[in-house]
């Protein structure tokens, strides 16, 4: 399926109250890991400094193209499918470290020395360990709606969506069941989500465009263990530190959030109002001018209401 729309962008962005100038299409690159999977990256071009951009669990480097294009004017942006996801490769091995090993040969590749990462979900978890494995590599680090300690059971009702679905003949037909186990999403968000996250089967059917062979389960039990170790190990982090909680995040308890972001020793966090667990898509505005004012040294304070 041919993932680039740029009129439903357009229009979506344009409803979101997001400032943008250029929809040309980000390039379609891909990387080979050494031993590993290949990777494909959205390289969004731009002269300015290098922003690398993860998506969470069951996502692809598209969940960013709202975030993208109210940034790509003044930053390089790339935005990564991770392995396993999109049009990257599967593989056996999800560790996190593998995860890692992919975003090293992708900045490489790309001739990066240093950059700001940016990872939701399960992408802030890699960009995290990446910050801790590679700080010299590192600029800076922001985490989106994630901590060392996420309330899981609140991911439940996303996870037996993905899990139960065994596919469609459209992508409208997709939308239907996703509005029916989460009612208050907006249709024309989720369908321009659906068609990035669906490719087809072998049989003509809509099936997910990611690794399905282990139940998710088993990769969110790894999670939780990795997410744990963080606690001890992220205050010799030199690099500033952003924690984006989405304002009505069930996962992300605001407590946690600032429990976390003080082991930091540069460390902020802030809600992004109107966002739920998927902060980039629910509220890109307000996440995207997080970013321009955290990376631009003037983010400072949190408030119930958003950025001071």
């Amino acid at each position: 399926m041919d993932d680039w729309h740029p009129e439903a962008l357009a229009r979506i962005a344009d409803r979101l109250g997001i400032a943008f100038t250029d929809l040309a299409p980000p390039r379609s690159r891909s990387f080979r890991t050494q031993g590993g999977p290949n990777i494909h990256v959205l390289d969004w071009g731009g002269q300015g400094p290098p922003a690398v951009l993860l998506h969470g669990g069951s996502l692809t480097a598209r969940t960013w193209d709202y975030v993208a294009v109210a940034l790509r004017a003044d930053y390089r942006l790339v935005a990564l499918d991770m392995r396993g996801h999109g049009a990257s490769d599967w593989s056996s091995d999800y560790s996190i470290e593998s995860y890692v090993t992919d975003l090293l040969a992708v900045i490489d590749g790309l001739g990066i020395e240093r950059t700001r990462i940016v990872g939701m979900s399960l992408g802030g978890m890699v960009a995290c360990e990446f910050a801790l494995r590679h700080p010299d590599r590192t600029e800076s680090l922001a985490m989106v709606d994630v901590t060392s300690r996420p309330v899981f059971a609140a991911t439940a009702r996303m996870r037996t969506f993905m899990t139960d679905f065994r596919g469609a003949a459209t992508v409208d037909e997709v939308v239907e069941m996703a509005l029916a186990v989460s009612p208050k999403s907006d249709p024309e968000r989720l369908h321009y989500r659906m068609r990035t996250l669906l490719k087809r089967g072998d049989d003509g059917r809509l099936v997910w465009k990611s690794d399905r062979r282990r139940p998710l389960d088993y990769y969110y039990a790894m999670i939780l263990r990795h997410l744990a170790g963080f606690e001890t190990r992220v205050p010799d982090m030199a690099a500033p530190f952003l924690l984006a909680r989405g304002g009505e995040s069930l996962i992300v308890a605001e407590d946690t959030a600032h429990d976390f972001t003080a082991r930091f020793s540069d460390g902020r966090w802030i809600n992004i109002k109107g966002a739920g667990h998927n902060v980039q898509e629910d509220n890109p505005r307000d996440l995207a001018d997080a970013l321009r004012a955290f990376w631009g040294g003037r983010l400072r304070s949190m408030t119930q209401e958003g950025i001071q």
